[in-house]
């Protein structure tokens, strides 16, 4: 395919990020990702919060739907997706880094799935209730309130995401959930060994479940890291098509457009409040690092990534796999079907 048929495909198609956590407060975030022709996105709500700071920040994203009526929608299933397309605006995916707002509570797992939370996370970089994150001393795995709230999520339909779980409870949750899962933004350690990249087995473990695997921009996960452009974010998308299959690969972003030196604090501490934490350099300044290959800095260039598959030899239909198939396919079946 040349580059117009390229460009024509990729307005076609229904193109989803599966994790961005960018400033949602930002003008210029709104029109990057329109301008880059995104049909979704899984916007981050929580991270460390507690079930009174999450439950304030979806209702300011129902202000943001209100406000921003010409250029966004909210999707609480596979058809909000679509309408997105139709309509010309992006679709928002409310989704949860952590399972903190719950608390000690599954009941607002209910609550939280009715206000049209679509996707949590089950652990954010360390210990919570339910499990060990990424960055924990030790992973014991799933908890038992960890097996009862992946077991509710499976009821409700809530897409469990596995990207900064633990090595032991990432695989916990592949066995106990009865609908596949997610691993919405990461790469494969055997590809660049970093503790946020997952294990070869849970990659393959996620595909043989049915699940998929985002492939992630940011550049402390691939080889070169802030030298790494497009080229090395497809070498990553490579790897883990030969580890899961073309049908279980997406794209999940990570990006942090516009979000002030706070933000980086706040999401590089211990639970949220001890900073500096024990997983994050010292005296390293997300604010000055090149945090995005050259080439997909911001959702703006979205473009370009289908052009780069293209130019590796992927099949158009295995572009449009990877750029929202897979996760429109995925969604479906966790969101919509029958556990």
């Amino acid at each position: 395919m040349g580059p117009d048929a390229i460009a024509d495909r990729y307005r076609r198609s229904i193109i989803i990020d599966s994790l961005n956590v960018s400033n949602w407060h930002s003008d210029d975030v709104f029109a990057d990702l329109y301008a880059g022709g995104m049909t979704a996105t899984s916007a981050t709500v929580a991270t460390w919060e507690g079930f009174v700071e999450a439950a304030g920040a979806v209702a300011a994203w129902y202000e943001r739907f209100r406000a921003r009526s010409s250029q966004i929608r909210p999707v609480r299933s596979v058809a909000d997706i679509h309408a997105a397309k139709t309509e010309g605006r992006v679709g928002i995916i409310l989704s949860f880094q952590n399972a903190s707002p719950i608390e000690n509570d599954l009941r607002r797992l209910e609550l939280f799935a009715d206000l049209g939370v679509r996707v949590i996370q089950v652990t954010y970089h360390e210990q919570n209730l339910l499990g060990a994150g990424c960055y924990e001393a030790h992973d014991a795995g799933l908890t038992n309130f960890g097996r009862d709230a992946v077991r509710e999520m499976n009821r409700l339909g809530i897409l469990a995401d596995l990207s900064h779980v633990g090595p032991r409870t990432t695989l916990d949750v592949i066995e106990h959930s009865a609908r596949p899962v997610a691993i919405t933004h990461a790469n494969c350690r055997g590809y660049y060994d970093v503790p946020r990249n997952k294990t070869d087995e849970a990659v393959r473990a996620c595909a043989a479940r049915g699940g998929v695997i985002g492939a992630t921009a940011i550049t402390s996960f691939l080889r070169r890291g802030q030298a790494s452009t497009l080229s090395d974010l497809v070498e990553a998308i490579d790897d883990l098509v030969e580890r899961a299959g073309i049908d279980h690969v997406g794209f999940g972003s990570d990006f942090t457009q516009d979000q002030p030196r706070a933000f980086w604090r706040f999401i590089s501490s211990q639970q949220g409040t001890k900073f500096p934490s024990t997983f994050v350099k010292p005296g390293v300044d997300y604010t000055t690092m090149r945090m995005y290959p050259k080439g997909l800095e911001t959702p703006r260039e979205m473009p370009n990534l289908a052009a780069a598959l293209a130019e590796r030899g992927y099949a158009p239909d295995d572009i449009v796999k990877v750029l929202g198939g897979n996760w429109l396919r995925l969604f479906e079946e966790v969101w919509d079907g029958d556990a």
